[in-house]
């Protein structure tokens, strides 16, 4: 091992010696561009300056050739002997001397032969050369515990740098699901799930589900080389209802498979063999059989006994009481879960119910249920049901249904999943534990948990007494 970690040593030392000798002959070709570059500009100001002196001396040539003529013919003038006659040709004289360019011109050099002007100084680049060492490991992100937001399933999670590092690269940030308070354990944890290349000190994650009541969140920061130590990690509570559909409970007619339930038309035959190998099983709790299946890590004791009080000892809902219930019961505080049907799904109801549902009762049909149905027959009709009333609600039916339960304030509402719309609410006193409830009919649904109550909603609910109908006013509908 010794001897492995001394090959590894000299293997990583050559390849830092290569990337150095990269970074160099990248500054030298740097270097080499900008002296060619600058050695150019100054060439192009030498002949910018030769050639407007050179036009000059060229127009001092013409004039000193058309003052040699003048001179001439002066020297002629002066042979006359006639006064009217010099006169005439001291005037002309005078003319073309005037208009001579030799008259006019300077003889003041256009541009200067100063090229001070191109001088550079490299004094604060060569300090800065100077000044390059190897790049030093970045030091732990803080996590501002305060600035972290957990709304609508998303956390938003923001840091900063425990002093200034303009090195860093990017962040990187981890997360993962507990169900333990406190600092992260070691053992009996999920993996972390890993975000990189984030360039800002604040990231949202987004779209998750909240199945476990924690998560663990740190974040390192990176510079072009390596990577620093983790931050301290942070523990934030994720609250959202979670359950599955009870299998051992359902119609026959029904496949139910965690969270999806779908028509069957078969009469439930595959459901009869797994019941029968589950009683088979001597001692075994047919939850741990069901979880062994599809291979999701098996729940605490503790939470067996809770779902198993919670469903209660029952027979599968028979006759035309196509029903499946949640496995786990509402006691309290305010939960929100969603259901989206096929597209072929004719006949369906969403509600709750309280555990003393009949084996032949219906969802809604009853004085301890409540729901929305949806029928898709000839025409596609939307209603609420409690106690055997039903009202039809003139509403488009979506293709995502909210439920939200608030269960100490007596209120149970349903939304347009994907607006936020209000479709029904009922408002009644809670007095026993609800179960979710529903019922299907040629199709299938999947229901989405894990779910925090959307923000929006919880704004609406201030506002939602004008729009409302009470369980009392159900009575009333003919």
């Amino acid at each position: 091992m010794l001897n492995h970690t001394i090959k590894n040593v000299q293997v990583n030392s050559s390849n830092v010696i290569s990337e150095l000798d990269e970074e160099f002959d990248g500054l030298y070709s740097i270097l080499d561009e900008m002296k060619g570059s600058m050695a150019n500009t100054i060439q192009q100001e030498e002949a910018r300056k030769i050639q407007a002196l050179q036009d000059q001396l060229s127009q001092c040539s013409d004039a000193l050739e058309s003052s040699e003529e003048l001179l001439e013919l002066a020297a002629q003038s002066l042979d006359i002997k006639d006064p009217v006659k010099f006169l005439q040709a001291a005037r002309q004289i005078k003319d073309r001397v005037t208009m001579a360019s030799a008259f006019r011109i300077s003889l003041k050099p256009k541009v200067s032969d100063s090229m001070t002007h191109l001088m550079v100084d490299f004094a604060l680049e060569r300090r800065m050369l100077e000044a390059v060492k190897f790049l030093p490991v970045p030091k732990p992100p803080e996590i501002d515990l305060a600035a972290c937001v957990v709304a609508d399933n998303c956390i938003t999670v923001s840091w900063k740098m425990p002093e200034e590092d303009s090195r860093i690269d990017h962040f990187v940030l981890e997360y993962r699901k507990t169900n333990f308070d406190g600092l992260p354990r070691v053992k009996d944890e999920q993996r972390w799930e890993l975000i990189d290349y984030i360039k800002a000190t604040e990231y949202t994650l987004s779209g998750l589900k909240f199945d476990t009541k924690y998560i663990n969140i740190r974040v390192q920061a990176c510079n072009k080389a390596v990577a620093g130590e983790y931050s301290d990690p942070v523990t934030l509570e994720t609250k959202a209802f979670v359950f599955s559909l009870d299998s051992t409970s359902s119609h026959l007619n029904l496949k139910v498979e965690d969270t999806y339930v779908e028509w069957d038309p078969t009469g439930g035959k595959g459901q009869e063999k797994i019941k029968g190998k589950e009683n088979k099983s001597s001692g075994q709790n047919p939850v741990l059989k069901s979880n062994k299946r599809s291979g999701a890590p098996s729940p605490k004791r503790t939470s067996i006994i809770a779902r198993s009080s919670a469903r209660g000892n029952r027979d599968h809902f028979t006759g035309e009481s196509y029903t499946v219930l949640g496995d786990t019961a509402i006691e309290s505080g305010q939960h929100y879960w969603e259901v989206r049907a096929q597209k072929d799904c004719k006949s369906y109801s969403v509600g709750v119910t309280y555990r003393n549902m009949g084996k032949f009762d219906q969802l809604g049909k009853t004085n301890s249920s409540w729901c929305i149905h949806i029928n898709n027959w000839l025409q596609t009709t939307l209603s609420a049901k409690h106690n055997n009333k039903t009202k039809t609600l003139d509403i488009p039916v979506p293709d995502r249904i909210g439920v939200y339960c608030d269960f100490d304030g007596g209120q149970l509402a349903f939304y347009n999943g994907n607006s936020k719309q209000l479709l029904h609410t009922f408002r009644t006193k809670f007095t026993q534990p609800l179960l979710p409830g529903f019922m299907i009919w040629c199709g299938g649904l999947t229901v989405s948990t894990g779910l925090q109550v959307p923000s929006v909603l919880k704004m609406l609910q201030k506002s939602e007494n004008g729009l409302s109908v009470s369980t009392s006013s159900l009575n009333n509908i003919a």
